[in-house]
């Protein structure tokens, strides 16, 4: 097992895909399949230049998972459509798009994975901790999951994607504290979080802290926990102003790492062998798709990348 397991956080990737790629993408009969086209040549680029051991489509199952909100209401609430069933707001061009993309996937007889209740960060979040075997690389547009990254038992990188595969930045614990001046390790990333927020999530923060006041309180006291434990205590390293917004927004303090925090323990369902390079599990039904949706060069990238030659 010399190749990497690669994790793909396939909504950020096809989301992306979509806004990367014109809606002029069209099948025969006029629909949009920009999105299926980018995200097929992406897990064509992924193969062929990271050539992974192993490779699993991570899918969100909530995407707005219960006990998120249930601790901040606001979580993600900007991104609702239909409050009535929790629907996530996506362009009406996009969503016919989606079940395409599961279709192909299933063809290809790629490995996917979700776990019920949870977000598809939750599942690279699992099985990026219990890999024991294999380097890990996670492939994202969203920088959540810096916080996933580190160098034992085995090492596991972010591929960033944010600005496009031509432009892609493998971040691992030094990378992370280089860039944000953090101690070198994952959960930095996300204690880090916490005090800054995320309005494009709902998330506040802190009153006052931005990212650098953040990064530095963190990499002073070590974690979040020790920050949280010293203004309490009301240690003279923590700045007043810091521990009076901590008073200020004690409930929020208190239950926003739960929600930041990505899950190292759902329970995932999987389907489909993760091991590559194998045989393609429906080469006629690969090419039926291939024709309907009009997915081009996309697919032969594809199919040329994961068939043995």
């Amino acid at each position: 097992m010399s190749g990497p397991l690669v994790l793909l956080d396939s909504a950020s990737l096809y989301f992306r895909s979509f806004y990367a790629l014109p809606e002029s993408m069209t099948s025969p009969d006029g629909v949009p399949v920009n999105a299926v086209r980018g995200f097929a040549g992406m897990i064509a680029q992924v193969v062929t230049e990271r050539r992974p051991s192993r490779l699993v489509a991570c899918l969100d199952a909530d995407w707005r998972p219960a006990f998120r909100v249930a601790a901040i209401p606001s979580y993600k609430a900007q991104r609702v459509a239909d409050p009535a069933v929790n629907a996530e707001e996506v362009p009406d061009t996009l969503t016919p798009q989606v079940p395409i993309i599961l279709d192909l996937l299933d063809a290809l007889g790629i490995a996917t994975a979700g776990a019920a209740g949870y977000e598809a960060d939750d599942v690279i979040g699992t099985l990026a901790h219990a890999e024991a075997e294999a380097p890990v690389e996670i492939i994202t547009g969203d920088r959540d999951l810096f916080q996933c990254v580190r160098d034992t038992p085995t090492p596991v990188r972010v591929v960033y994607v944010g600005r496009g595969w031509s432009k892609a930045e493998v971040i691992g614990p030094a990378e992370l504290a280089a860039r944000y001046g953090l101690p070198a390790h994952g959960p930095a990333y996300a204690d880090m979080a916490v005090l800054r927020g995320d309005p494009s999530d709902g998330l506040p923060g802190i009153t006052g802290i931005g990212e650098k006041t953040a990064a530095k309180l963190i990499t002073r006291f070590g974690s979040l926990q020790a920050l949280v434990d010293a203004a309490a205590a009301g240690s003279k390293d923590v700045p007043p102003r810091v521990r009076t917004a901590f008073e200020h927004d004690a409930d929020y303090l208190a239950k926003a790492p739960v929600v930041v925090a990505v899950a190292t323990d759902a329970e995932c369902a999987h389907t489909g062998d993760p091991v590559l390079p194998h045989a393609v599990a429906d080469v006629d039904r690969v090419r039926a798709l291939q024709e309907r949706w009009g997915l081009g060069s996309a697919v032969d990238r594809l199919l040329k990348a994961i068939t043995p030659q």
